[in-house]
C-alpha cells in the first residue's frame, strides 16, 4: 500500500491549489519530489517568498536582522527573533531566496549562541533548554544556513544528551556544565521537575534527523541512540513520558497543529523518528495509525493546536481542515512509504 492509498481523498490536489503559495511550493518539493531546477517549482518557490506568510514575517524584520527587540530574541513570545526564525523554516523559507533571511540567521547566531555551543534565551549559557536548542538547530539547517558555528551547537546538544564532557550543575567553576533549566543528560529539564522532557527530546531528535548523516560524528550517533531509546521507552502513541508536575501526559500530544513551537505532538515525534530511519519500526505502528485516523473523508487533517493572535500570522480556524497540518501528515506518511 502506497501513502496515496492511505488517504480518504485526494488531499494532494488540495495542497497544490494556487490559493496557498507556500503550501503549494512545499507540496511540489516534498510530496512530488520536483527537482530544484524544475521551472514550476522555481516559480512556486519565488511566489511563496513574495506572497503570504513568509513575506509578512519578513516585512516585520528590523533591518539589523531581528524581530520585536534586539538581543537573544526569545521574548516577547511569539513575535521575537527565535520564533520568527523557527516559523520561517517551517514555512519553507530559504536564505538563498531572500538576503534578509541570511541576515536573520547571522543575527541569531551572533546574539543567541554562546561560545560553548548553547542557544540561550538570556544570552548566558544558563539560558539554554533542549526545546530551544533543537528548534534553532533544525530551523537554521532548514533555512540553508551553513555557518560553521552550528557545529558547536550540535556538539553541545549531543553532549547534553549523553553527558560526555559536561559537569554537574553544582560544579559552578566548570567551563561546561549543566544548569538549573537544562539540568542533566537524557533531556533532564528543570521545567519538568528535573525529569526527562519528551517535548525537548523530540526537538533535539528532529534536529539530528535534519543533520546530513555525513556530518554526524560518533558523539552525535551515540546521542541519537540514547534519544531514540528514550522516545521508544514508552508507547509513542500514548506518550506516557515523565511528567514532573502532573499525573498524566499533556493533552497537547494529540492536538496536531501549525506552527510547531516549543509544544510538540505525536506527529512531530513520528517525524523525528522516521527521519532517523525508524519508519518501518513496529514500535511506530500505533502512532502511524493514530495519524491516519485523524484525516477527514477528503483526506484532510484539522488544525487542533494553534497560535491565533499570538504571532505574526494566523494559519486558519481551530478544528477546521488545515493545509499546513495536512502537509505535515502527508510528509510523514510519504517518508514511511
Amino acid at each position: 500500500m502506497t501513502w496515496h492509498d492511505q488517504l480518504n481523498g485526494d488531499s494532494l490536489a488540495w495542497l497544490l491549489e494556487p490559493d496557498a503559495p507556500g503550501v503549494r511550493y512545499l507540496a511540489l518539493r516534498d510530496l512530488l519530489d520536483c527537482p530544484e531546477d524544475n521551472p514550476e517549482l522555481a516559480a512556486a518557490r519565488a511566489q511563496a517568498h513574495t506572497h503570504g506568510p513568509i513575506a509578512t514575517i519578513l516585512a516585520h524584520m528590523d533591518e539589523a536582522g531581528y524581530w520585536a527587540e534586539p538581543g537573544p530574541g526569545y521574548n516577547p513570545k511569539y513575535y521575537s527573533t527565535v520564533w520568527a526564525i523557527i516559523l520561517l523554516a517551517q514555512l519553507g523559507a530559504s536564505q538563498t531566496q531572500d538576503a534578509r533571511i541570511a541576515r536573520a540567521c547571522s543575527y541569531v547566531l551572533d546574539h543567541a549562541l554562546t561560545a560553548t555551543g548553547q542557544f540561550t534565551a538570556s544570552g548566558a549559557p544558563s539560558g539554554t533548554a533542549d526545546c530551544l536548542q533543537g528548534n534553532l538547530c533544525t530551523a537554521l539547517l532548514d533555512l540553508g544556513c551553513d555557518d560553521p558555528r552550528l557545529e558547536a551547537a550540535f556538539d553541545w546538544m549531543a553532549r547534553s544528551v549523553t553527558g560526555e564532557g559536561i559537569e554537574p550543575a553544582q560544579n559552578q567553576k566548570a567551563a561546561v556544565r549543566y544548569y538549573a533549566g537544562k539540568c542533566g543528560p537524557v533531556f533532564a529539564c528543570g521545567s519538568n521537575n528535573k525529569l526527562p522532557c519528551a517535548w525537548g527530546a523530540v526537538k533535539v531528535m528532529l534536529a539530528f534527523s535534519t543533520l546530513p548523516s555525513a556530518r554526524r560524528t560518533p558523539l552525535i550517533e551515540r546521542a541519537i541512540r540514547q534519544g531514540s531509546d528514550f522516545l521508544f521507552s514508552v508507547e509513542p502513541a500514548e506518550a506516557t513520558y515523565p511528567t514532573g508536575w502532573n499525573d498524566k501526559p499533556s493533552g497537547n500530544w494529540w492536538k496536531f497543529g501549525f506552527p510547531v513551537l516549543y509544544v510538540t505532538d505525536v506527529l512531530q515525534l513520528v517525524e523525528a523518528l522516521v527521519g532517523l530511519g525508524y519508519g518501518h519500526d513496529y514500535r511506530l505502528c500505533n502512532a502511524l495509525n493514530l495519524i491516519r485516523s485523524k484525516q477527514d473523508a477528503q483526506g484532510r487533517w484539522p488544525l487542533e493546536y494553534h497560535y491565533a493572535g499570538k504571532t505574526w500570522v494566523d494559519f486558519g480556524a481551530r478544528k477546521q481542515p488545515s493545509k499546513w497540518v495536512t502537509l505535515r501528515a502527508l510528509r510523514v506518511l510519504k517518508a514511511v512509504d
